[in-house]
């Protein structure tokens, strides 16, 4: 059902659907040109203004690649991960690859509104695919999507509305990209003793881990302990058990092995190698994990945000072919420089006074996109109706009346 005034239709009644190609990669004179080049992995709800790759005037005239003006819907055919379904709209003249599909709304349509259907009808999209292997869109899937047709100055003003969430969106995101710098600014400085707080003097340390705190490193037990109805202590394998820097067991264990309490650093060994969380449950770890307690002259605050601030040097140290990990010698043996545990303390207030300030952020990004979300759902579909007023109609249309 449609409100009055609107239409259903299909894609293939609305626009044209084409789709690009690949000059050859054998030809250097077809590459390394001023033609953008789009792929499917650039195609992921945003809009389009450069591209990884660039091509040739020979290239794309000596190959099915197109070139695709401005304001043109592009749809992802096929790709890893959830690439296959999501959508972009093209702020430059560019060419694409064969996965992308090109969609050419005719006169009289807003892109943006169907720019904005076509994110909300995400998960039905990737419903569509073939039944092949892959489970790929073509061309003919994507032209039978059914869309609704409002009349042009109600889809404008449909899409500007969505456009303050939008805005609202991209403010919150630059709030959070901004702050999470600024934390690692302060990281570098206060964690390294570059920048000394008011009050403190006195030379830092170099200490070993293992004279700081004590290092539990997990081992797993047996999978026929394994039970879903609290039997025994939560089970901690690996990363897969880790949300949001948060222990988050899917299972329980009876036989237990190695535990930790608590407030404990949970370290991440085998791949990803280093990454931190906290536990806030009494449990067993398997032998992805290594629980750290800090030893009562130092901060465990303190070793969290500083294991935080090494995190991304852990690579280095991974070892492994089949897995990249880190041994129990590697932990123990890592230096970490500390003052004395008043400063300690203090630096790590500071620390967490900004994840604080960034996890506000990251929920009140949530929240804009979740009244996003409900309002495409209401607007899109015509559920809920906009009101056009003299300012949303043109000039000549005012005259005319």
């Amino acid at each position: 059902m449609v409100p009055d005034g609107w239409d259903i239709q299909t894609i293939a009644d609305i626009a044209k659907v084409t789709s690009g190609g690949t000059p050859s990669r054998k030809n250097d004179a077809y590459w390394e040109g001023n033609i953008p080049w789009v792929t499917t992995a650039e195609v992921h709800f945003n809009t389009i203004v450069d591209s990884e790759q660039k091509i040739t005037k020979s290239g794309l005239d000596n190959s099915s690649a197109k070139l695709f003006p401005s304001d043109t819907i592009l749809m992802a055919m096929y790709g890893q991960g959830k690439t296959r379904g999501q959508v972009a709209k093209l702020g430059i003249e560019a060419s694409t690859n064969q996965a992308c599909a090109a969609i050419l709304l005719k006169d009289n349509l807003s892109t943006d509104y169907y720019y904005l259907f076509l994110q909300s009808q995400y998960k039905n999209i990737r419903n569509l695919s073939n039944s092949g292997g892959q489970k790929n869109l073509s061309a003919c899937l994507v032209k039978s999507i059914k869309v609704p047709v409002p009349p042009l100055l109600e889809q404008k003003k449909i899409a500007k509305i969505l456009s303050t969430w939008d805005r609202a969106i991209e403010v919150t995101e630059k709030q959070i990209s901004n702050s999470q710098q600024q934390k690692k600014f302060l990281m570098h400085q206060l964690l390294t003793g570059k920048k000394r707080l008011p009050g403190f003097s006195g030379e830092w340390e170099k200490k070993v881990l293992s004279k700081i705190a004590d290092i539990v490193m997990g081992s797993s037990p047996k999978s026929e302990s394994y039970n879903n109805h609290e039997k025994g202590l939560p089970l901690l394998q690996g990363n897969a058990d880790i949300k949001n820097r948060l222990s988050a067991p899917r299972a329980y264990t009876s036989q237990i092995t190695k535990e930790c309490l608590v407030d404990d650093i949970l370290l991440s060994v085998r791949a990803p190698v280093g990454e931190v969380s906290r536990s806030i449950h009494h449990a067993c770890i398997g032998r992805g994990i290594a629980a750290i307690r800090a030893k009562e002259d130092t901060s465990q605050n303190y070793l969290y945000q500083w294991l935080l601030y090494f995190e991304p040097k852990w690579e280095k140290l991974s070892q492994g072919s089949t897995f990249e990990a880190v041994n129990s010698n590697d932990i123990k043996t890592l230096y970490i420089d500390v003052p004395q545990k008043e400063e300690q303390q203090k630096i790590a207030l500071i620390l967490f006074s900004a994840d604080k300030e960034i996890e506000t952020l990251k929920q009140k990004l949530e929240c804009v996109r979740q009244e996003k979300k409900a309002l495409m759902q209401q607007l899109l579909t015509g559920k809920r109706r906009v009101k056009i007023d003299e300012d949303d109609v043109p000039i000549k249309e005012v005259v005319r009346a």
